[in-house]
């Protein structure tokens, strides 16, 4: 009897624990826009701070968020033709001596931006705004393009014996958003 109610409990503790594993992050507020020059891009990930991943942040773990945008033709009986692929990356790292979040971004002018709030370095983190995808000179009027958008947190690395050591936990701060994909005419 004890040790069906010990497999039970484990079972139950584990069950919901991986409904806070399975937390879905997704890409969300996406506006595809353009300048007299160029095709602009913004978007937000939500859903992609689990506690675990901000008890990471807090204890000094440098975060980076990895984000792939593509462009493509969309071209009938044929292959889509790929116009333009950026990868971006939101690094945040927490300096606990002077408690701010310093991030930093791999577009724009390269800058760290340094916050004093976990939600703030949040809100910066999981933001991509004004991000130049490809020239329209590029672009061909009234044809099909599609823009495809993905985000994951890139795999946190500790040095080695630390890695050997929570090399199980690792996993918890694991994300990867679906494909989002949104097709217009220009």
């Amino acid at each position: 009897m004890r040790k069906k109610v010990w497999i039970f409990t484990l079972c139950a503790y584990l069950l919901a624990s991986g409904s806070a594993w399975g937390q879905d992050a997704r890409i969300t507020e996406v506006i595809v826009t353009n300048t007299r020059d160029d095709l602009i891009l913004y978007f937000r990930v939500r859903g992609c701070f689990t506690e675990d991943l901000e008890q990471a942040i807090l204890s000094g773990v440098p975060t980076t968020f990895t984000f792939l945008a593509l462009l493509d033709r969309v071209r009938n009986f044929w292959k889509d033709k790929n116009i333009a692929r950026l990868e971006i990356h939101h690094t945040v790292k927490y300096n606990n001596l002077k408690n701010e979040f310093v991030i930093t971004s791999s577009e724009g002018n390269g800058r760290p931006i340094v916050v004093n709030s976990l939600s703030e370095a949040k809100s910066i983190m999981a933001e991509v705004g004004n991000l130049r995808i490809a020239k329209l000179e590029t672009l061909e009027k009234d044809l099909r393009y599609q823009v495809r958008i993905k985000a994951e947190l890139s795999k946190i690395t500790l040095p080695f014996y630390l890695h050997y050591v929570f090399r199980f936990f690792l996993f918890l701060w694991d994300f990867e958003t679906d494909w989002y994909t949104t097709d217009f005419m220009y």
